[in-house]
């Protein structure tokens, strides 16, 4: 989350709720290894979640410009 923003028990649940929907409905399963990347892809989508689908696309692919998407084995 932004640093300088006021975070109140709302914002929390919004998150925590966001985060559950996505593993339930999308994912099933998270593995311990791989927690960190599952939180950090929704923390992503809450942080833009006011912005459109095809600007937040646009914002990924700019993100990802450049860097080599490699699979590791999680720790």
């Amino acid at each position: 989350m932004r640093v300088g923003t006021d975070i109140h028990t709302n914002t929390v649940e919004g998150f925590f709720s966001l985060l559950e929907r996505g593993v339930n409905g999308v994912y099933h399963h998270v593995s311990r290894g791989h927690l960190g990347r599952y939180c950090d892809e929704f923390a992503f989508r809450y942080e833009n979640r006011k912005v459109s689908d095809g600007k937040r696309a646009e914002m990924l692919v700019l993100g990802a410009e450049g860097k080599r998407l490699t699979y590791k084995q999680p720790a």
